[in-house]
């Protein structure tokens, strides 16, 4: 199933039921007098948070809801009943956004609930009206109109940890390793279409879809990809030792690419203190079996040592260095997350 981070959608409140004419009609009461009942109000419209990010893929096919609409008022002054309300569920870091107003909400929080529409109140039956000098109202009021609008739906993914870096810098491989996540992988230049989602010790990582240069004017993934790292917690910045093979500087100019992307995307959209550039960060050197020399990992473990204090080596095909990985990724998410 593709994963769907954005979809559009209608919805509507229900209507409000309409009040009635109605009459006592008792036996034993020979001017009865109105007795029509006012009509119930129509369901509200909700959205609300819940912990599935592939929940949108239910309103592909469906993309108009509403809620019920209210009970026509009736006989012996009965009051119609309170339509039912529709409740949309939504991921977690859902920005939902009222096309024709420009309004906007957000869904942060795991069983958040936010009314977008109200319902319309119901009219009124005639004994509403009735009065002194109107003792036999024929008047009624049909039910209000619910409110109705068309609303975009965009997720931004929440997850502790996001692995960035260039496709291909190893990022699917290493939550397919540490997770329950089940990433494509493939030794090519392939970028990573949607995001993969793991569960490690009850912090979520994600995959998210690789940078290039330029995506922060929406060069190949870019937009989609900076969109979703924009609520992660944490970044893990994966470097692969195959830069090598651009020179000396290779690895650490790999690096400074996404940086530089994060940066501009950040002054792009005004995000000042809690930008992008400014998360929390990891490195890991990824792919070491690829290098003979170990001078020559230790030399750019100092290197990157200079840009962040926490900087690990993975080799894929030793087990050992997935462990102790592990096992400093635990102890830094405690700490930080």
């Amino acid at each position: 199933m593709a994963f769907i981070d954005e979809i559009t959608i209608h919805g509507e409140a229900g209507h409000g039921g309409d009040g009635v004419v109605r009459w006592r009609k008792e036996k034993f009461v020979p001017k009865g007098g109105p007795a029509g009942g006012d009509g119930g109000r129509g369901g509200d419209f909700y959205i609300k948070a819940v912990r599935d990010i592939h929940i949108l893929s239910r309103y592909k096919a469906k993309k108009s809801f509403s809620a019920e609409r209210g009970e026509d008022g009736s006989k012996k002054s009965l009051h119609g009943k309170k339509g039912e309300d529709f409740v949309l569920l939504l991921p977690i870091g859902s920005v939902v956004t009222n096309i024709e107003t420009g309004e906007k909400w957000q869904l942060l929080i795991e069983g958040e609930k936010i009314m977008l529409l109200r319902g319309g109140y119901g009219g009124y039956g005639n004994e509403h009206f009735k009065s002194s000098t109107n003792t036999t109202p024929k008047e009624w009021n049909p039910g209000e109109e619910g409110g109705k609008g068309d609303f975009h739906i965009e997720l931004e993914l929440f997850a502790d940890l996001g692995l960035i870096g260039l496709p291909n810098a190893g990022k699917s491989s290493l939550l397919n390793s540490i997770t329950n996540a089940n990433a494509k992988v493939a030794d090519y230049a392939f970028t990573t279409l949607d995001p993969n989602l793991g569960d490690f010790y009850g912090y979520t990582i994600a995959d998210i879809p690789g940078l290039i240069e330029g995506a922060n004017a929406g060069k190949g993934l870019g937009v989609k990809f900076l969109r979703h790292i924009k609520r992660t917690k944490m970044l893990a910045h994966l470097v692969s030792f195959e830069n090598l093979s651009r020179g000396s500087t290779g690895m650490m100019k790999a690096y400074k690419e996404i940086r530089k992307e994060l940066e501009k995307y950040d002054k792009k959209n005004e995000l000042g203190d809690d930008g992008l550039a400014e998360k929390d960060e990891i490195i890991i050197l990824t792919k070491a079996d690829t290098v003979e020399d170990p001078k020559i990992i230790k030399k750019k473990v100092a290197e990157f040592k200079k840009v962040s204090k926490n900087v690990f080596v993975l080799s894929l095909y030793d087990d050992n260095s997935i462990k102790d990985l592990m096992d400093e990724l635990v102890k830094i998410l405690r700490k930080n997350v």
